[in-house]
């Protein structure tokens, strides 16, 4: 079954140029140009992956991340009309998991796509028999099962985005080490084409915090440890 996948541009020739490199990847595209076939898709049609262009006419970008994330789990990139950290630094907070800055080359976002679908399955991949007892993080109140990608605070579900996951679960296993953002940003993305951003760990630490109720100043869980990175106390 091919994986489909959501492009929202009013910008047509971008829109249809996007569509057109991933078609011929063997995905199954829905293109919309307008933010409210977008949001009507989004609520109603699952999706494996999202891109989504920030500046639309009435309804932003920001608003279809915001909507997909109350129900879906799936990857969003976004996309910026120029390169403005606060738009990103808004994106990753709602919970998109990348973005690009247009002018952008097609093949870039290809395989950006590609990253995020590889990481997004193996998060979500099932895990039956052994396997499921196995690779337990455990900290205080919270366990983390690193084979079904399941997590739990106080024996509650804890909902986390595959990059959430994958930041903590880097923290948890170098438990009592000062983790660097450089560290963590290739721990998760690995890829070259990611350009380093201490801002994008920031965001997601700062939104692992919020779903976490961890406090900065005085930390249960992440500590800051103030021009080195965060870590995890034993």
């Amino acid at each position: 079954m091919r994986d489909r996948i959501l492009v929202v541009d009013d910008e047509k020739e971008i829109a249809d140029l996007v569509a057109f490199y991933l078609e011929s990847e063997n995905f199954e595209i829905v293109t919309c140009y307008l933010a409210e076939d977008a949001l009507e898709h989004a609520e109603g049609t699952q999706f494996d992956l999202a891109i989504l262009d920030i500046m639309l006419p009435g309804t932003s970008g920001f608003e279809i991340c915001k909507k997909i994330r109350e129900n879906y789990n799936y990857p969003v990139i976004m996309l910026t009309a120029k390169d403005e950290e606060i738009d990103k630094i808004r994106g990753l907070m709602l919970g998109a998991d990348d973005y690009m800055t247009k002018p952008f080359r097609p093949l870039e976002l290809v395989a950006r796509v590609k990253a995020q679908l590889r990481r997004y399955k193996r998060y979500n991949q099932p895990q039956t028999g052994e396997a499921q007892d196995a690779s337990l993080l455990v900290h205080g109140g919270l366990v983390m099962n690193v084979k079904t990608h399941e997590c739990q605070l106080d024996e509650k579900p804890l909902v986390l985005t595959p990059t959430e996951f994958s930041i903590l679960k880097i923290l948890c296993e170098r438990k009592g080490e000062a983790v660097s953002s450089e560290e963590l940003f290739h721990g998760v993305w690995k890829d070259e084409y990611y350009s380093k951003s201490n801002n994008t760990i920031t965001v997601h630490i700062r939104h692992l915090r919020e779903k976490m109720k961890d406090s900065v100043e005085h930390p249960k869980y992440i500590k800051t440890i103030w021009g080195v990175g965060y870590k995890i106390e034993n």
